[in-house]
């Protein structure tokens, strides 16, 4: 079903004060951070309890409280750091006729993205504000949806779930809950400082890819995840993890689209990883550190090569295991982030024009489920693939609310997702959008 948006009211929100804590004035960026794509990292949450109070009013005044604590997020980008001057987040107000629960009922990309927290058009990335809110309320009070977007200049998902939870529970009001120091903005704790010369490559231009990338939503039930967990373990990996499992059977079928139509290169994969606390001792890194604090590791396979699904999860075991190794040998932080770099540089070594290269992040077991902003947790909650280039073959994998089953949004190049989404393989386990219904 189709929605129509109307934006009401746009302001900015500055922090409610600017003293207590040490503060700094500039906050340097990381490599990692100026080479992430000038978009922002976006989770929106759903809410069909509007009868607590919870008025923008409330979201605004609560939103200014907890800048003070995150500082940096109302300051903009100045060349390779953050000018932490107060300039302020943006909070954008919209309504609809149309009630939460028939949009759910019949999610579309495009309707969704509509929800999602956007620059002003023309609008230079580094211009834009870091932190970016969109609330839109639902027609006769059935909901409301909670869009919030921070840069991923400075941000990851993470760097996001840190931020809504802290502002969920300002919001509440359950002062003894509240962060009471500023959290640490720590990319530069692993990764030298950013170089605004240096330019990182484009990944289409390292594999040559140029077609647009559609995305679909599949849903993986709990029960399905069991069957496919028995199905790819091994002697190797005894009890493969969800993600896992789930990862393998995605790079199989869609290694098995693109070749069906006569893309016929080596396939590559890469898997994201969240740097906190995997750190030696020596390198301290806590769960809520702010920043881009991932590396990840990559498995390539050859087109004449048709690995079976354990034997994909037991490489993806083993690439992880070497990663959590070299993480923990790293005796200080520079040795770390110089390790990290040589990984990276071996990645794009390892690259090839005409390469399937397919990039997985997961955000499961991070909680959004628990974002309350005092109308209890949210029904349902979608991630965002906007910061994903458009050409970029790219799976974003989520806990769906019982915890236990798990949302895919895939991309892929829209004739092997033509055949991708038709895969008997695949759909023995997973759901193409099912209805999301409260």
């Amino acid at each position: 079903m189709e929605l129509n948006l109307e934006e009401v009211k746009r302001e900015v929100i500055k922090p409610a004060s600017v003293s207590g804590s040490p503060r700094n004035d500039q906050i340097q960026l990381s490599l990692v951070d100026f080479s992430s794509p000038p978009s922002y990292v976006s989770a929106v949450f759903f809410y069909n309890n509007t009868t607590n109070d919870l008025t923008s009013q409330k979201l605004k005044t609560s939103l200014s409280q907890t800048l003070s604590r995150f500082y940096p997020l109302a300051g903009r980008i100045d060349d390779g750091s953050i000018s932490c001057n107060d300039e302020g987040a943006v909070f954008t107000e919209a309504r609809t006729d149309l009630l939460l629960s028939d949009f759910l009922k019949t999610l579309n990309n495009d309707s969704f993205e509509k929800l999602l927290p956007t620059a002003a058009q023309g609008e230079s990335p580094t211009a834009w504000p870091l932190l970016n809110v969109r609330v839109s309320s639902f027609g006769s009070g059935s909901g409301v949806a909670v869009a919030v977007g921070v840069s991923h200049l400075i941000c990851d998902a993470s760097s996001l779930f840190t931020f809504v939870s802290d502002w969920s529970v300002t919001t509440k009001g359950n002062s003894n809950d509240i962060t009471v120091n500023s959290p640490v903005f720590a990319s530069t704790t692993i990764y030298p400082p950013a170089n605004a010369t240096f330019q990182v490559p484009k990944m289409d231009a390292l594999t040559g890819a140029n077609e647009k990338c559609v995305i679909k939503r599949f849903v993986f039930e709990s029960s399905k995840i069991s069957e496919l967990k028995s199905k790819v373990t091994s002697e190797t990996v005894a009890v493969p993890t969800r993600v896992e499992a789930i990862t393998a059977l995605i790079w199989r079928c869609a290694t098995k689209a693109a070749s069906s139509r006569g893309k016929n290169g080596s396939s590559m994969i890469t898997l994201a990883m969240d740097l906190r606390l995997r750190t030696s001792s020596d390198v301290v890194l806590s769960e809520d550190a702010i920043g881009n604090l991932l590396t990840f590791f990559f498995l390539s396979k050859e087109p004449e090569s048709d690995m079976e699904m354990d034997q994909l999860v037991a490489q993806f075991r083993k690439a992880k295991e070497g990663v959590n190794e070299m993480v923990k040998a790293s005796a200080t932080s520079a040795a770390l982030g110089q390790n990290l770099m040589s990984k990276a540089f071996e990645f794009m070594l390892a690259l090839r024009p005409e390469t399937n290269l397919l990039a997985v992040t997961s955000w499961c077991n991070k909680r959004f489920y628990e974002v309350d902003f005092g109308m209890g947790g949210p029904v349902w909650v979608g991630p965002s693939t906007t910061s994903v280039p458009e050409n970029q073959l790219c799976v974003l994998l989520m806990d769906a609310k019982d915890g236990k089953s798990v949302e895919a949004w895939i991309g892929l190049p829209e004739q092997d997702m033509a055949v991708f989404m038709h895969d008997q393989g695949l759909l023995a386990y997973a759901s193409l959008n099912p209805p999301i219904l409260i």
